[in-house]
């Protein structure tokens, strides 16, 4: 009877331990099914294979249209020809839209009406309103949605990301971001070349630049935009100069197709530092090559292109190199994921991306009417 006294608690604490022990393992099975719609160069390559490198997401159904290798490359996918077949598979919970721009909108309100989590590339939309609308219709059904951001997972910008919030440059009066290219001819039977509403590098490229500096010092007082064509025979806008206004700051926005010169890729300029930054972050390249992210060398930046970091000691200029932080787009839909599962919040809010698309709009009618244009609150 003792011996039954002394068993019983140890017996109960067994029991919880094994309770506990299941729990978690079934916790660290849960797995999310997703959807991608799109399977050319956007879903090809910058979501696909992101997506199948996250553990806890698996990629369950792809819709593409024409023939092409999506089954090849992710055999355990279904591959429907529709939006409409693949929100029939109710195992799915998040679609990921990688389409023409155009079509954004339309897909991703069918989705959230399905009852699906929403994940859009970039652009969101084309307008403002389309942006305000998926929104509030995912407040009301209560899913997640958010836009494929990826290059805040940029080595470059997380180095820079992690520089300004150091406090080494005292008082920041300047920041440069340049997104440039060398492509001379034009591709006249490409989506984003076409003259349609969110086409053009400005909403391509100018997206990204404005999300990082928006992110990095919060909404700009007011915005001034040249958005033009440089190439030959191009009918969209080939590159921009933006600048965002702060008290006693400028955020200078730029992107080009026509940088033959290797270029600055960031610059951040304060009273106390500067930081210089040159060369593209090689996850694209990688990714264009075919190859996945699946360990901890992945996105990692050649020594020669760190940046340099200038101070000033004993009246000189010193001149310290600054390791690159690996670069990982897999944070994007980890963060996704997380969110999912209620243990994290949304990197990309709702807040942003409505920031986001007001500075494109903005940015726009700057150009059109040749002036500075304060921030309105829509």
């Amino acid at each position: 009877m003792q011996y039954a006294q002394f068993w019983r608690p140890g017996a109960l604490l067994i029991l919880l331990w094994f309770a506990l022990r299941n729990r978690v393992s079934e916790e660290e099975q849960v797995t999310i099914d997703v959807g991608l719609v799109g399977f050319g160069f956007a879903g090809r390559v910058f979501h696909a294979p992101i997506i199948a490198a996250v553990p806890g997401l698996r990629l369950r159904a792809i819709v593409q249209r024409s023939q092409g290798d999506a089954s090849a490359l992710y055999p355990q996918a279904i591959i429907v020809k529709s939006i409409d077949d693949l929100l029939a598979i109710d195992d799915i919970r998040l679609v990921v839209i990688a389409t023409p721009n155009t079509s954004h909108y339309g897909l991703a309100r069918q989705s959230l009406l399905a009852g699906k989590d929403v994940v859009v590339d970039k652009p969101f939309t084309t307008t403002y309103e389309e942006a305000l609308d998926l929104i509030e219709l995912a407040k009301q059904h209560r899913r997640l949605l958010s836009v494929y951001q990826n290059l805040r997972s940029n080595g470059d910008f997380r180095t820079i990301r992690q520089l300004a919030e150091s406090q080494r440059f005292g008082r920041v009066a300047l920041y440069e971001a340049h997104f440039d290219r060398y492509r001379l001819q034009t591709r006249p039977g490409a989506w984003r070349e076409r003259a349609e509403p969110g086409s053009g590098v400005f909403f391509d490229l100018g997206v990204h630049l404005i999300d990082q500096a928006i992110v990095l010092f919060g909404r700009p007082s007011a915005i001034s935009a040249d958005i033009r064509v440089e190439r030959d025979g191009a009918v969209v806008d080939d590159a921009f100069d933006v600048t965002l206004h702060y008290p006693k700051m400028r955020a200078l926005l730029r992107a080009s197709m026509i940088a033959i010169a290797p270029d600055l890729r960031f610059l951040l300029r304060g009273e106390k530092a500067a930081f210089v930054k040159h060369g593209i972050d090689p996850q694209e390249q990688a990714l264009k090559h075919g190859e996945t992210p699946r360990d901890d060398t992945w996105g990692r930046e050649a020594r020669e292109k760190w940046g340099t970091l200038y101070g000033s000691q004993d009246g000189a200029v010193t001149a310290e190199t600054i390791q690159t932080l690996p670069g990982d787009y897999r944070l994007f839909y980890a963060n996704v994921r997380d969110t999912i599962l209620r243990t994290a919040s949304i990197d990309v809010t709702h807040e942003q991306m409505l920031d986001v698309m007001h500075a494109l709009e903005l940015a726009r009618e700057s150009n059109q009417k040749q002036c500075t244009l304060d921030w309105r609150t829509l």
